[in-house]
């Protein structure tokens, strides 16, 4: 059993910011990376917005760095998944497999995940042409032709402002009706760069090594056609990584962790950080800006607790 003073769950941009603040304050940080580290931004290729790289920098790459000024402070780390916790009482216990450490905090940064479609040529150009984050991604489609998959509201906000780019916009939907708000609906509908497909979904992308266009398929007839496209935008929703906190800390009913008075959970000493919570924004810096937050709480809480 390895006893720290605080383990953070997760190594995106919010967990690796949390680490670096926490082993600067002392707290010497655990950090239980995941068996995929890196959060989402390891699913990115070109990162143009961060602060402080002019040129852009790879999303793995930026992750790297963060980890490295992390170790450098002292954080240790542990590449596998978080199995189990129990926050019933301190020092809270966080299993990895049969191995158990304990914390007199947590910082919880288990982020969320897009959800896919669950295509092989999906995953195989994702960050070629695939995307699941317009705000991230729209930029390199300036003067091209897109599809956003999704009818909600998430989809036409994505959709008019892809806009901004794109010399058109194809919204691909299942039914015949959108199901956004009649605000965002009339937007769209007034927008001369969005077309519709309706009553179809996508069953391929197309592309060897660029996103070229998709095979959709009729859902009412099965016929198949195919539209060219050079960037898919899946908008079907994010799913926050929170199983693991079920029945330990209030959720919502989506399942984001309800967070107080900056970044506190529901249980005194457990923290939370980034898209863990944080379903309007879902941008690198904003979860780095809310590790920072998570660490600093953290240290305040320990040095109250224990001064």
């Amino acid at each position: 059993m390895m006893k720290k003073k605080v383990i953070i769950i997760g190594s995106g941009p919010a967990g690796l910011t949390a680490a670096i603040y926490a082993a600067r304050g002392g707290l010497e940080p655990l950090v239980i990376a995941g068996s995929t580290p890196g959060g989402q931004l390891m699913l990115t290729t070109e990162v143009e917005n961060y602060p402080g790289f002019e040129t852009g920098i790879l999303g793995p790459e930026l992750m790297e760095k963060m980890r490295r000024q992390a170790e450098k402070f002292g954080a240790k780390f542990i590449d596998a998944d978080a199995t189990k916790v129990d926050f019933s009482k301190r020092p809270f216990k966080v299993w990895v497999g049969e191995e158990v450490h304990t914390g007199d905090a947590v910082i919880i940064a288990t982020g969320a995940s897009a959800k896919w479609l669950g295509l092989k040529s999906e995953q195989r150009l994702r960050g070629k042409g695939v995307s699941s984050c317009a705000t991230c991604d729209g930029f390199f489609f300036k003067d091209k032709d897109v599809v956003v998959v999704s009818g909600g509201d998430t989809a036409i906000e994505e959709a008019l402002f892809l806009t901004k780019f794109a010399r058109t916009v194809t919204i691909i939907h299942r039914r015949d009706a959108l199901r956004a708000s009649k605000i965002l609906q009339d937007r769209a509908f007034s927008n001369e760069k969005i077309k519709f497909k309706w009553n179809s979904e996508v069953v391929e992308v197309l592309g060897e090594d660029r996103v070229v266009g998709v095979r959709l398929k009729d859902v009412k007839t099965g016929e198949l056609s195919e539209l060219k496209c050079d960037g898919v935008f899946i908008a079907i929703g994010h799913k926050p990584n929170t199983e693991l906190f079920k029945g330990q800390i209030e959720l919502d009913n989506e399942g984001y962790v309800i967070i107080k008075n900056g970044t506190a959970t529901s249980v005194e000493g457990v923290f939370a950080a980034g898209d863990v919570y944080d379903y309007k924004y879902r941008q690198a810096i904003i979860a780095a800006a809310s590790g920072c937050k998570a660490a600093i709480d953290t240290i305040r809480y320990l040095e109250a607790k224990d001064p």
